[in-house]
C-alpha cells in the first residue's frame, strides 16, 4: 500500500511559478514509477509529466519546456516544478504511482487526493 499526499498548490499570476510536491508513504517508493495528472473544471483528466523509477522523464506537449519533474528517493517525494504558468494550467493536480506502467499511459495503482493550482490572468 502506498499513500500519496500532494502539496504546493495555490493561486499564482500568469507567468509565475509553483513547485508541487507529492510525499509517498512506504519503503518501496524507489521502485515505483511516478506521474502527475491534472483535471480542470469540466475537463477530462490529462497527463502532465512522469518519471520512471530509473529517472527517465516524460512530458505532455502542453507543459514541455515549462515544467520539470524530479524525485528524491531518500525523501520519498516527487516534485513538479512549473514555470511560466498560464491560466489554462488551472486544475487539480494529482500524483500517481504505479509499479509497471509509466508515461502518459500510466494506469496509476495509487493516487493522491490532489492539490489545486489556480493561475490568474
Amino acid at each position: 500500500q502506498v499513500q500519496l499526499v500532494e502539496s504546493g498548490g495555490g493561486l499564482v499570476q500568469a507567468g509565475g511559478s509553483l513547485r508541487l510536491s507529492c510525499a509517498a508513504s512506504g519503503r518501496t517508493f524507489s521502485s515505483y514509477h511516478m506521474a502527475w495528472f491534472r483535471q480542470g473544471s469540466e475537463k477530462e483528466r490529462e497527463f502532465v509529466a512522469a518519471i520512471s523509477w530509473s529517472g527517465s522523464t516524460y512530458y505532455a506537449d502542453s507543459v514541455k519546456g515549462r515544467s520539470t519533474i524530479s524525485r528524491d528517493n531518500a525523501k520519498n517525494t516527487v516534485y513538479l516544478q512549473m514555470n511560466s504558468l498560464k491560466p489554462e494550467d488551472t486544475a487539480v493536480y494529482r500524483c500517481a504511482a504505479d509499479p509497471t506502467s509509466v508515461g502518459s499511459g500510466m494506469r496509476g495503482r495509487y493516487w493522491g487526493q490532489g492539490t489545486q493550482v489556480t493561475v490568474s490572468s
